[in-house]
This record gives C-alpha cells, sequence and structure tokens, in this order.
C-alpha cells in the first residue's frame, strides 16, 4: 500500500475489487463465461504497465481467467489485460430504468 495524503491505497486491484465493481453495474453471467453488463451500460478499463496506459473503451462484458481480464467491447473486439494493471475502472449508462431515445419506441 502507498500512502497520499494519510490514506493507504491499494497499489494493485484485487480480485474482490473486480468483484464488486461488477456485482454495483449489475453484470450477470452468460453461457460463454463472460459477465455481461447490462443493456445501454458499458464500462471503461483504465491499465497502465512499466510507463504505458491503455484505456479499453465501451466493455459490454468481461471474463476473468486468473489474473487476465478478458474485455469484449461493443466492437466485439477483445482486450485481454493483467488484473494488477487495472488501476480505475468506470461505468456509463444507467443500471435503473431504460433510458427511451427518441424515434426508438
Amino acid at each position: 500500500m502507498s500512502s497520499v495524503t494519510g490514506w493507504d491505497i491499494p497499489e494493485d486491484m484485487t480480485p474482490e475489487h473486480f468483484d464488486q465493481i461488477l456485482k454495483n453495474a449489475q453484470a450477470k453471467g452468460e453461457k460463454d463465461g463472460y459477465l455481461a453488463l447490462p443493456d445501454g451500460v458499458t464500462m471503461m478499463l483504465y491499465v497502465a504497465h512499466a510507463g504505458a496506459s491503455l484505456s479499453v473503451q465501451r466493455v459490454e462484458a468481461v471474463k476473468v481467467d486468473g489474473e487476465l481480464i478478458y474485455a469484449r467491447t461493443s466492437k466485439r473486439e477483445t482486450f485481454a489485460v493483467v488484473r494488477a494493471d487495472v488501476f480505475a475502472v468506470a461505468t456509463e449508462g444507467s443500471t435503473g430504468t431504460p433510458v427511451r431515445r427518441a424515434g426508438f419506441g
């Protein structure tokens, strides 16, 4: 752990951290082992390793396999990242009542 202004901040994202993020995002299991986010919800993974950073955007489903996280995007791209290199996750969209968009019902 590192200390910033008196706060203890974990250096790596633990399995428990990532599980809690998925639980809060209301991800549900699929047949292929992926956990899919609800319709209209996407996630962005912020990853950094050895000074290089990557943002994996519009993630619709993830699969955890040991230390690897497989992230499937809305474009059906699949990224594999090491869980310990993920330092933040952002979700976008609503897990509540679906939003009615103009012209779509």
